[in-house]
């Protein structure tokens, strides 16, 4: 049977998900320190209401969001609070964190547990925002607005990502094999808000056991159609995904609620679960620990705020082989300049790779051979918005859609010339939607 998929562009990188896809979820123990972000999702940092001494419990509502695309912050521990401090985030830039010790005895101050099937669109959405949940695709936007579209966006479909494309990574995979019902209920949860009777949840046809226990969770209901996608990145970009499940488009521009669409991630639809049906906040990332460089390859859940260092230290370390740490996927994730950076909501990965799993490549001139243009699944043109991001020429740059790039990184992947496409594109794209932010 022929597999659907989007249509033009795309690559196929090595998955080396052999590392980890056979570890289950772990939790990580207390670390001794967190440095938990006020800066949690693609908006506005959250407002704290905590000082130096304050006490907190587990789930203690710390930060307040501040303003529309916010989110709130809540304690991934108990303990006491030793001031607000600053360190760097997983994109090199200083943020402000709140320092929390943790005590010996862990008390939980969660939210009360709703019942799903009893409780209203709005009950449930307001949950959603009191927990604070972003998503977990990567762009961490807050959950409660993407689920409350404005009233003339008629929404008829919800589509679930399971594909989890990048490689090395397999937190979300054991998430399907783990928690499969609370993944389900929190997918029928967000069916509920959207006042859908059915939904989709397009999964890459890599992992054939996730999609077993998927469907015989769903059930014989027939409100969730669990849909097997050609294994090709980056099936798990939204549009893409819409492309490949409903056969929609969307628009340069436009958002998929321009085409009567929610996309949400497995991660998130579990963050949804835990928050109506057990009261939790989101405090805890799930995340895949892998790469030749470390020693001991795992899936853990991790409290928010825990450093990269105190992570890779539960893991045995890393080898002396070790090159390069990334947060994120080796795609789309981001190289650190410091191992003291802390594990934030949306942190899906952080590998440590060697020398042999890293192109050292030597930059040479563009050889014009159109390789990024044909891997390009958004149909831009790298090579040409890379040197205008080069050269400072932004305003041609945005007329070329440069703001469409999703960095997805397919360009850097096939250019055979090493240059760093994706890293000038990224840079010309803040360049241009700080001009467009100044002119309103």
């Amino acid at each position: 049977m022929r597999r659907k998929t989007f249509t033009g562009g795309g690559v196929h990188p090595p998955e080396y998900k052999e590392l980890t896809e056979h570890l289950a979820l772990e939790a990580m123990p207390i670390p001794e320190q967190l440095a938990v972000p006020l800066s949690q999702c693609l908006g506005r940092p959250a407002k704290p209401l905590v000082k130096k001494g304050s006490e907190v419990k587990t789930g203690t509502l710390i930060a307040e969001a501040d303003g529309y695309i916010s989110v709130a912050v809540h304690s991934p521990v108990t303990g006491r609070v030793t001031g607000i401090g600053r360190e760097h985030s997983g994109n090199g830039s200083l943020q402000d964190v709140v320092l929390i010790q943790p005590s010996e005895s862990q008390e939980r101050d969660y939210l009360p547990p709703i019942e799903p099937e009893s409780a209203s669109a709005g009950e449930l959405i307001e949950r959603i925002r009191q927990a604070g949940i972003v998503g977990q695709g990567g762009a961490a936007f807050p959950t409660y607005v993407k689920i409350s579209p404005p009233r003339d966006k008629k929404i008829d479909s919800l589509v679930i990502n399971a594909c989890e494309c990048e490689p090395y990574l397999t937190r979300d995979y054991r998430l399907m094999l783990d928690r499969t019902f609370d993944l389900i209920s929190g997918v029928r949860i967000l069916m509920k808000i959207l006042g859908l009777r059915k939904s989709s949840i397009g999964i890459e046809d890599n992992k054939p056991e996730a999609i077993r226990k998927l469907r015989e969770t769903a059930g014989t209901d027939g409100d969730l159609e669990i849909i097997p996608l050609k294994t090709k990145y980056p099936q798990g970009g939204e549009k893409m995904l819409l492309k490949a499940v409903l056969d929609r488009e969307v628009p340069q521009g436009k958002l998929p609620m321009d085409v009567g669409a929610v996309v949400q991630n497995t991660g998130t639809a579990v963050a949804v679960h835990d928050a109506v049906v057990n009261g939790e906040p989101a405090i805890k990332a799930v995340l895949t620990v892998s790469g030749r460089g470390i020693r001991k390859p795992r899936n853990l859940v991790v409290p928010v705020g825990t450093a990269i260092r105190d992570v890779i230290r539960f893991c045995g370390g890393i080898h002396e082989t070790a090159a390069r740490i990334l947060v994120g996927g080796p795609m789309m994730g981001t190289a650190q300049h410091s191992a003291r950076t802390p594990v934030v909501k949306a942190t899906s990965g952080i590998l440590v790779l060697t020398k042999e799993e890293i192109s050292w490549g030597r930059e040479t001139a563009c050889l014009k051979c159109g390789r990024c243009v044909s891997a390009c699944a958004l149909n831009l043109m790298p090579t040409r918005l890379a040197r205008l991001s080069r050269l400072g020429r932004f305003e041609e740059a945005g007329k070329l859609n440069i703001t469409t790039c999703m960095e997805c990184g397919t360009c850097a992947y096939e250019c055979p010339a090493h240059i760093p496409l994706v890293q000038w594109i990224r840079l010309g794209k803040q360049a241009v939607l700080r001009m467009q932010r100044n002119r309103n």
